[in-house]
C-alpha cells in the first residue's frame, strides 16, 4: 500500500519511489492520473486499473499473481490508499490467502489537515465524504456535531458552500477548520466559527475550487471546566496556545467556540495565563 503525494511531488518518500520502480505491477485507481505521476518520476512499471467498479472482479487475478511470486503496489489518486478509496477487498483477500501486505506510509489529506487545524487531535473521527444531497448532508452533520471528538471529513468543490451554510445553521458558534488545495500552489486555510465560513468562501470565487478537508471541533457541553478533569486539561491546552499567539479577548472568544466552556470562566483563566494584563 503505497502513499503518493496529495499535491506537492516533493512529498513522495524515497521508499515509495523505490517500491513503485521495483514492483512487477502497480494497481491504480485511475491509470491516467497515476501514469502522469509515474512519467514525471521516470518510472515505467506497468499499470492496471483498480477502482470501485472493477475491484471485486480483479481481486482473484491479482491474488493469483501474488501467489506466483510477483510484487504488486496499490496506489490511489492521491494520498494513502483505502482512505475513502477502493482497495480493502484486495487487502482482505490477501490476508485470507496468507499473503503479506505492507504499508509504505506517506502523505494523507485527513492527517495533514488535522495536524494544522488547531483543534483537539488526541481523539478524532474520520468521516470520509459527506452525503451529496442537502437533506442527507444536514442529517449527517447534525449527528457529527454531537460527537465528543474532533471530526475530519472531505468535501468537494461543488458542495462546499452548501456544507458551509448547513454548519452555520446547525452550529454557528462551533469552531471549524477548512483546508483548500493542501500542499499545492494555491493552498488556503480557514479557522474560526462556523458562522464565518460561508463569508470567507464568498470573498474570493477561487475559494470554492479545488479539494477540501473540513475539521469540526468536538461537542463540549457548556459547563464549569472543573467539573470534568479531562475537559479541564483540554481547556488549559487550548487556552494556553491561544493566549500565547493572540490578543486576550480574541483568544477567549475562540476558546469559547472550541471548548464550549463559559466565557467568564475562560476569561478569568486567560487573565491568569497572561499575567493579569487584560490589554495583552
Amino acid at each position: 500500500m503505497v502513499a503518493t503525494p496529495i499535491g506537492n511531488l516533493e512529498d513522495l518518500a524515497p521508499r515509495a519511489r523505490r517500491v513503485l520502480a521495483s514492483v512487477d505491477l502497480i494497481a491504480a485507481e485511475d491509470t491516467r492520473h497515476s501514469g502522469r505521476l509515474l512519467s514525471r518520476l521516470g518510472i515505467s512499471t506497468p499499470l492496471m486499473s483498480l477502482h470501485e467498479h472493477n475491484e471485486e472482479a480483479r481481486v482473484p487475478g491479482l491474488v493469483e499473481r501474488l501467489r506466483q511470486g510477483q510484487d504488486i503496489a496499490l496506489v490511489s489518486d492521491a494520498g494513502t490508499p483505502l482512505l475513502s478509496d477502493p482497495g480493502f477487498r484486495l487487502v482482505r483477500a490477501c490476508r485470507e490467502a496468507g499473503l503479506e501486505v505492507l504499508p509504505v506510509p506517506g502523505p494523507g489529506a485527513a492527517i495533514a489537515a488535522l495536524s494544522v487545524a488547531g483543534l483537539p487531535s488526541d481523539r478524532f473521527c474520520f468521516e470520509g465524504f459527506l452525503p451529496a444531497s442537502g437533506p442527507a448532508r444536514r442529517e449527517r452533520l447534525g449527528a457529527l456535531l454531537a460527537s465528543p471528538v474532533t471530526v475530519v471529513c472531505f468535501e468537494s468543490a461543488h458542495r462546499v458552500t452548501g456544507t458551509a451554510a448547513d454548519l452555520a445553521e446547525l452550529a454557528p458558534e462551533r469552531g471549524v477548520f477548512l483546508a483548500r488545495e493542501m500542499t499545492k500552489q494555491f493552498e488556503e486555510h480557514f479557522f474560526g466559527a462556523a458562522s464565518m465560513l460561508a463569508g470567507w468562501l464568498d470573498l474570493d470565487p477561487n475559494r470554492t475550487r479545488g479539494e477540501f478537508v473540513l475539521v469540526i471541533a468536538p461537542h463540549r457541553p457548556t459547563q464549569t471546566a472543573g467539573e470534568d478533569p479531562e475537559l479541564e486539561e483540554e481547556v488549559e491546552r487550548v487556552l494556553g496556545a491561544l493566549v500565547g499567539e493572540l490578543p486576550l479577548k480574541q483568544a477567549v472568544r475562540l476558546a469559547v467556540r472550541i471548548t464550549g466552556v463559559a466565557r467568564n470562566r475562560l476569561y478569568a483563566r486567560a487573565l491568569e495565563l497572561a499575567g493579569g494584563d487584560a490589554a495583552s
